[in-house]
């Protein structure tokens, strides 16, 4: 690290740092000279950046605990320092504690801050007032081959000149780059950011991984075989029983498992944004086969899309048969991989270890071939786990590192309650000072109990966190979001006392249209039948939602998104009724219709052809022009034409001219170039497709 980073990281100007160094003797001249990790811990301590924004009683506090946690005679062998291959010893007196203070250090020691997205290198950020010659810059060309290019456009614009976000983006995309409009980071909003880190600082995190099965298939048998038979007898301590997961050590490489309650838990956790499991076992007994928990379970993992493993249990049983569960899985989409499917099938007795440690190669084979990796060098984020209340302690959470690395005296927002780290204890039940990727702990010190599947965040301040998780607060507040989830188990409870259900799996483009057409739904008012809303989310209808369907005897409804080709496939071979709709009175008519046996639709939708936009044409008099190519059918002028971008309709509207070369035309057909021009809509992009259909007019017999 140079002076002048280090300057920038601590806030202080360099001529600043430089008078700090020759006050403590560190010999550099200039801003551009390297500081040495001794420099930097000695630049801290002087600066008091340990103690900044923290009240002495409260760090005091920390001290207190962290020394008699040093001072206790089975931590030491815990503790790995980051980047330093030194073990901590005992605190004996001031000249001993060298160690002691580099561990403070890096527990406190400024960490990467999170960020929204990976820098893409097709991707061009646009500026409000962004000039010619800063275009140029991001593109890494030179300023005349732009303003040559935008003279062809029509435009005489100078380097210094600002250009408007649509011809610029003309200009990003004749170098193959996407312009998109620089947003305001809000890290109030962590959920939805992803974690960009250097390359360098990755390393292999452990895989985690959920058991699912139905009831007396031996969940819980497995569970405590593999933690019993791969933890220490005398390490083995009574917390796991709260902690609601816990690591393994199998061959020198660690697993961690989740320990849910039932598919519901992690069905939620899914819901509420937890996506922590890498891979999910599915247990099934060979003396008993798929039962309707089963299914659930594949339900719910294939739509988390993760890995599986089916464990076929109780092999050790007479009337074992584990030929009909890998027939009966095949028929749920679960095909073995000794058929051509790609699901591992693992025979195994969970009461005499039969096939265990098959199974915990399959589990590392698996996270190696997915290269699970994170940075414990940044703040952690996670998720929680559960969360309880002890009447001498207070509130305790369970929570599930996922990177970075948590550390004591951090201060942490969790859903809208925030705190500092006080105590934290391991899945042994041991008191521990910090805790890396993939590792689950139990900690005390927040405001409040968090509910399971809420992300967590940690952060450099107490004063930061406390101002995330009030804006969070606000946030939660105005949204009034009320999640209502409905498992299978209801699912299948209901239908057996006879009560009459259509049930729906809900996708939309945002979460706001979601939130209205799933409320709307469950507002009809039906004398003797309701709707139910087993599954909702936002994004394009996937193979997922259709195999939950299809198990579930559902329709499905797309508010202003459209199933991809492969996935309308599936649909038929499933015989699964997909709806789509842009309107959401039109969505709730006819739903109402169908609940009433009133539903005689008049028309209904072809699809004619698929085209995808491949170059873009600008023209002052005409607008924008999309290059096109078809895919498959035909592309009508005159007919009806919806533009998907990323599985969502952008527009649902009219062809208004079709060119091929100088010519207009009627009609194009598979494997053929055009230029299509659509009715009042000119925001169009390389890669967007356009599904081209009509409505067709359905006789009664």
């Amino acid at each position: 690290m140079t002076i002048k980073e280090y300057a920038a990281d601590v806030n202080l100007s360099v001529a600043e740092i430089l008078k700090k160094c020759n006050d403590l003797g560190i010999e550099v001249q200039s801003g551009d000279d390297e500081l040495t990790d001794e420099e930097i811990i000695s630049l801290d301590n002087a600066i008091n950046l340990i103690v900044e924004e923290e009240s002495f009683e409260e760090e005091e506090t920390i001290d207190e605990v962290v020394d008699a946690i040093v001072e206790s005679s089975n931590i030491t062998k815990n503790i790995n320092i980051t980047d330093k291959k030194q073990k901590l010893k005992k605190k004996k007196d001031q000249n001993d504690s060298k160690d002691y203070s580099y561990l403070k250090k890096e527990m406190y020691k400024n960490k990467n801050k999170l960020m929204k997205n990976s820098k893409d290198d097709s991707v061009i950020l646009f500026k409000d007032g962004m000039s010619v010659g800063d275009l140029a810059l991001e593109l890494n060309v030179s300023g005349t081959d732009i303003i040559k290019k935008l003279m062809t456009l029509g435009l005489m614009l100078s380097l210094n000149q600002p250009i408007d976000f649509d011809n610029a983006e003309i200009v990003a995309l004749e170098y193959h780059k996407t312009l998109k409009r620089e947003e305001t980071q809000d890290v109030s909003n962590f959920e939805e950011y992803e974690i960009v880190d250097d390359e360098a600082n990755l390393v292999a995190r452990p895989p985690i991984v959920t058991i699912m099965g139905h009831v007396d298939h031996g969940k819980t048998t497995l569970l405590d075989y593999i933690r019993h038979s791969h933890i220490a007898q005398q390490e083995f301590g009574g917390i796991t029983q709260h902690i609601g997961a816990y690591q393994i050590d199998y061959n020198g490489n660690k697993i961690t498992f989740i320990d849910t309650p039932g598919h519901a838990a992690f069905t939620e956790m899914r819901a509420r944004g937890a996506s922590v499991t890498d891979i999910v076992i599915i247990i099934v007994a060979a003396d008993d086969g798929v039962m309707p928990q089963t299914k659930e379970a594949v339900d719910h993992a294939l739509s988390a899309k993760v890995p599986i493993i089916v464990a076929v249990n109780k092999i050790d049983k007479p009337d074992a048969n584990p030929e009909r569960i890998r027939t009966e899985m095949a028929d749920c989409n679960i095909t073995p991989e000794e058929w051509g499917g790609n699901v591992p099938f693992i025979n195994i007795s969970a009461q005499t270890g039969e096939g265990i440690d098959k199974l915990l190669e399959t589990i590392l084979a698996i996270s190696e071939m997915a290269e699970l990796k994170a940075n414990p060098k940044r703040y952690a984020v996670g998720s929680v786990i559960e969360s309880r209340q002890d009447k001498n302690i207070g509130g305790i959470a369970s929570l599930l590192i996922l990177n970075g690395t948590l550390r004591l005296g951090d201060p942490i927002v969790v859903g809208t309650t925030y705190g500092k780290i006080r105590t934290m204890r391991n899945d042994l039940g041991e008191a521990i000072i910090e805790a890396g990727p993939g590792m689950p702990v139990e900690i005390t010190g927040l405001s409040d109990n968090p509910s399971a599947g809420d992300k967590f965040m940690a952060f450099e301040t107490e004063k930061e966190a406390k101002e995330v998780a009030e804006k969070r607060a606000i946030h939660a507040k105005e949204s009034k979001y009320k999640k209502n989830v409905i498992s299978l188990d209801d699912l299948f409870s209901k239908i057996n006392s006879g009560q009459k259900e259509i049930n729906v799996v809900l996708k939309a483009d945002v979460r706001g249209s979601e939130e209205a057409v799933k409320n709307s739904l469950l507002k009809i008012n039906v004398e003797g039948v309701k709707v139910n809303v087993i599954r909702s989310g936002i994004g394009t209808i996937t193979e997922s939602d259709v195999v939950l369907a299809n198990a579930s005897n559902a329709i499905i409804i797309g508010f202003n998104v459209s199933p991809t080709h492969t996935t309308k496939e599936i649909a038929k071979e499933y015989n699964v009724d997909i709806r789509l709709y842009t309107i959401i009175y039109k969505c709730i008519e006819e739903i109402e219709l169908a609940m009433k046996g009133m539903l005689d639709p008049e028309y209904v939708e072809k699809v004619l052809g698929n085209a995808e936009i491949r170059r873009i044409f600008k023209f002052s008099k005409v607008g924008n022009i999309a290059g096109s190519y078809v895919l498959d059918g035909l592309i009508k002028n005159g007919a009806k034409v919806r533009l998907i971008r990323d599985g969502v309709i952008l527009y649902d509207g009219t062809i208004q001219s079709i060119q091929r070369e100088k010519d207009s035309v009627k009609e194009v057909k598979k494997g053929f170039e055009c230029g299509i021009t659509l009715d009042n809509f000119s925001d169009i992009k390389v890669g967007d497709i356009l599904e081209c259909y009509e409505m067709v007019e359905v006789r009664n017999a």
